[in-house]
């Protein structure tokens, strides 16, 4: 039987509608970082007390248990790393980037999870070992190498690809510039906020497709991945934005 996880879906893809919400009402970071912020600590601390103290994590249990996977009850609350990534995000990329990043933790993730559970087993596993990180000075046969999660699967990698490419290509071609206070013709919303990193003004459809494969190959690879114990909410936003961020420097560039 497939454990669906609906409640916890539906947090996790409710932040997507919430954030692409404030961003097109002119939002800026700077509030929402201070609330998530006292999220976490909140979260955080939570999360010791469950640890440290048997009672406390029965109790905790009983209300909020139905949001946490089973292996997550003995070990950091995904949470936790959510909040994190997202605050990463917010905090070190350009507006447009962190938004663009945090839905594709929000819908890529969700997307992945819920086809590969219903489709996985009828694709090809993904390889495990991809790249080989070469390490001055170190032995080949010492470096590290990079490959996909063994939980993951072709058919989930293939709906976070798609679902980064939707994202990217009607984030920065429809949705962007709804944003309260958009100037088009500066592509910025008020002299002390950059502007985005993709516009119409100084892009075209094909640089926005271009755009848009590659974000969801970087969508796809960053969610599969296998980086040992990181969690991929963690490192899901962190990377794809990073990538996303570099790729649409480059094509405008």
């Amino acid at each position: 039987k497939i454990d669906w996880e609906i409640p916890r879906k539906t947090l996790h893809s409710s932040i997507g509608f919430l954030t692409l919400s404030l961003y097109i009402r002119g939002g800026t970071p700077q509030p929402v970082i201070v609330v998530l912020t006292g999220t976490l600590a909140i979260v955080a601390s939570a999360d010791f007390l469950r640890f440290r103290f048997s009672t406390f994590e029965a109790l905790y249990e009983t209300f909020l248990g139905f949001l946490m996977r089973e292996s997550e009850k003995h070990k950091i609350n995904g949470v936790v790393w959510y909040l994190v990534g997202v605050l990463f995000a917010l905090y070190f990329y350009p507006m447009d980037i962190a938004v663009v990043a945090i839905l594709i933790l929000s819908w890529a993730d969700t997307a992945a999870s819920t086809i590969g559970r219903l489709y996985g087993r009828y694709t090809p596993a993904l390889p495990s070992r991809v790249l080989r990180i070469p390490i001055p000075f170190v032995k080949a046969r010492y470096h590290p190498r990079l490959g996909f999660a063994s939980r993951k699967s072709t058919a989930g990698f293939m709906a976070a690809a798609l679902t980064g490419l939707v994202i990217t290509t009607s984030f920065w071609g429809y949705f962007g510039p709804l944003r309260a206070g958009f100037d088009a013709g500066s592509a910025s919303v008020a002299a002390s906020e950059p502007g985005m990193v993709w516009t119409w003004k100084n892009g075209s459809w094909g640089g926005l497709a271009v755009l848009g494969v590659v974000a969801g190959l970087i969508s796809g690879v960053t969610e599969a991945l296998d980086l040992g114990c990181l969690d991929d909410n963690l490192t899901l936003p962190i990377l794809s934005g990073g990538a996303i961020w570099a790729l649409a420097e480059g094509i405008r560039w």
